[in-house]
């Protein structure tokens, strides 16, 4: 007897073998068979889809899962389009809190505000209380003079984070602008969380995962660095696990501030890595380590990364580095050395050619098969460089959706040669390279049928086709968030489509994201998500143990 039985749905397994289906059998949590193979088998549960598609469960390469749970409880500057709007809700917020309670937000954006906020701005607003206004590159941040002052920026007590900037007036009095390392300064006077606090996040942010029809995502980065939250945040995935409330399969980048030095055997050639030689792939096929994460520039919207030509009117010239080049190099050839996959944050060109050239560097020094080492956002990448990708086998991971949350933005600080180099997708796959479907969410909405129709349209908030030779098929894109999200975990023969022997991990949706016109791909509702043949959203439309129909999928859309 199945556990679970699907029958009348129109299924699109991304598998070349058995393309389109009917009836899906699961038992054990695996698909077990299609059509013919399980159509006359009893089954503990049967659902009558209606015509509803189902489509493997979406996978997410790069997001911040604990970042974007925090964020649903904070301030949410997102929408805010001049500077009084944002001084205004940080006012709002201000009035109903307590006297001593920092007032949080996030997501502003300094190119749509026309500039960042000011501290003066801020005490204003706050009365003086603490104010923290988070960037929403996460790349940067805005803080009133109370929290300057309880971080030692006033009195100079503080030194300037190398790999950050304190922005100051001309006057040399700080404006409340943090930019990349300098936040530490700020960060340090917060954490860590507590585990259960970043538990409650972790859990907030997988209800909504769920409800979008997303079975698998990437952490980009927990511990010390850059936007950790807790030397011990692991253990926070671990407890929403342990509470039933992580939803979704998760894999977590450890970010390379928690790499230590390790002394293990010669023959084992580990200088460096974590206690007890913990790397990729500890874990289980719901909570284990991915990649080791590299930061090596900042950002296209602050342009702060690190390109080979200066931006278009801007005084970084060409963007910033996080850490000395040559340091970076050699931990990336650790981290390799010590079995650990690595994720090098690359942005700009320049940092793209140093992530390259240090997994070059890193295969001569111990060579290891089809690593899939990968370079995160891939943002700017010359024509030179895409067969250094294929070359290398290097997993591009680049964010669709960018180009219609910031792309005008970015299109404006890179020209427009360059702009047809930004956040690539076909010049990868004719080259053999496979690309997956990712977010960096909350930085962009993170909706995977969002992110598809960004992959195919490339359309700007305001219309404009970016790089238009760089669109793929709705198909393709489909295949990104699915399958190729897989594979770039080296979860290909798990997961990523609906194939006998593989998770039953997948998505009823109220119509076909390959057949819609593509502005409608965006707009298609998820009707339920299963994981391992569990359903964790849409349960109320089906009752275990029975035959449940749902209505037809044409009402749903």
């Amino acid at each position: 007897m199945l556990d679970l039985k699907l029958r009348n749905a129109r299924v699109r397994t991304v598998d070349d073998r058995h393309p389109r289906a009917r009836t899906i059998g699961v038992f054990a949590g695996r698909v077990v068979g299609l059509d013919d193979l399980v159509e006359d088998l009893p089954a503990r549960t049967t659902l009558d889809c209606s015509g509803a598609v189902v489509v493997p469960g979406f996978g997410d390469a790069h997001n911040h899962m604990a970042w974007f749970g925090q964020s649903l409880g904070e301030l949410d500057l997102a929408d805010a389009a001049t500077l009084d709007q944002a001084y205004e809700a940080v006012a709002r917020r201000a009035a109903a809190l307590p006297a001593d309670a920092w007032v949080v937000g996030s997501g502003y954006d300094d190119t749509v505000m026309g500039a960042h906020p000011h501290r003066d701005g801020l005490d204003r607003a706050a009365g003086g209380r603490p104010v923290w206004l988070k960037h929403r590159s996460g790349h940067m941040c805005v803080v009133s003079s109370e929290v300057l002052r309880l971080a030692g920026v006033l009195d100079g007590a503080a030194e300037e984070p190398d790999g950050g900037v304190v922005v100051r007036d001309p006057d040399g009095t700080p404006t409340g602008l943090l930019q990349e390392r300098a936040q530490s300064l700020v960060s340090a006077l917060v954490m860590p969380y507590p585990v259960a606090e970043l538990a409650d996040a972790v859990s907030r942010a997988s209800a909504v995962y769920a409800a979008e029809g997303l079975t698998h995502v990437v952490e980009a980065g927990i511990g010390l660095g850059l936007i950790g939250r807790s030397p011990v945040e692991a253990a926070a995935y671990q407890l929403a696990r342990e509470r039933g409330t992580l939803r979704t399969r998760v894999e977590l980048m450890v970010a390379a501030d928690n790499m230590h030095a390790l002394r293990a055997h010669a023959d084992d050639s580990i200088t460096t890595g974590l206690d007890l030689g913990l790397r990729t792939g500890f874990g289980d096929d719901r909570l284990r380590l991915g990649p080791m994460k590299i930061w090596l520039d900042g950002s296209l919207i602050g342009r702060t990364a690190a390109v080979s030509q200066p931006f278009c009117g801007h005084d970084h010239a060409v963007g910033v580095y996080q850490n000395d080049p040559d340091d970076m190099r050699r931990l990336i050839v650790q981290a390799h050395r010590a079995g650990w996959r690595v994720a090098a944050h690359a942005i700009g060109d320049s940092a793209v050619d140093l992530a390259l050239d240090a997994f070059a560097q890193a295969q001569r020094s111990m060579p290891r098969a089809d690593v899939r080492h990968r370079i995160e956002h891939s943002a700017v990448v010359r024509p030179d460089q895409l067969d250094r990708y294929a070359e290398l086998g290097v997993v591009p991971v680049p964010q669709a959706r960018f180009l219609y949350a910031v792309g005008d933005t970015m299109a404006q600080a890179l020209g427009p040669d360059r702009t047809l180099w930004m956040y690539r997708h076909r010049s990868f796959l004719d080259r053999g390279i496979r690309v997956p479907g990712s977010s960096d969410r909350p930085v962009a909405p993170g909706a995977p049928l969002l992110g598809m129709q960004s992959m195919v349209e490339r359309l700007s908030s305001t219309g404009a086709v970016l790089a238009p030779d760089e669109r793929v098929s709705s198909e393709q894109a489909l295949r990104a968030y699915t399958l190729d999200a897989a594979w770039a975990s080296h979860d290909e023969d798990r997961r990523g489509s609906l194939s006998p022997g593989k998770c039953a991990d997948f998505v009823l949706l109220s119509d076909d994201p390959v057949e819609v016109a593509s502005d409608r791909i965006g707009a298609i509702k998820v009707i339920a998500t299963f994981v391992d043949g569990v359903c964790v959203h849409g349960a109320d439309a089906i009752a275990d143990g029975t035959t449940s129909t749902l209505p037809d999928a044409r009402s749903q859309t």
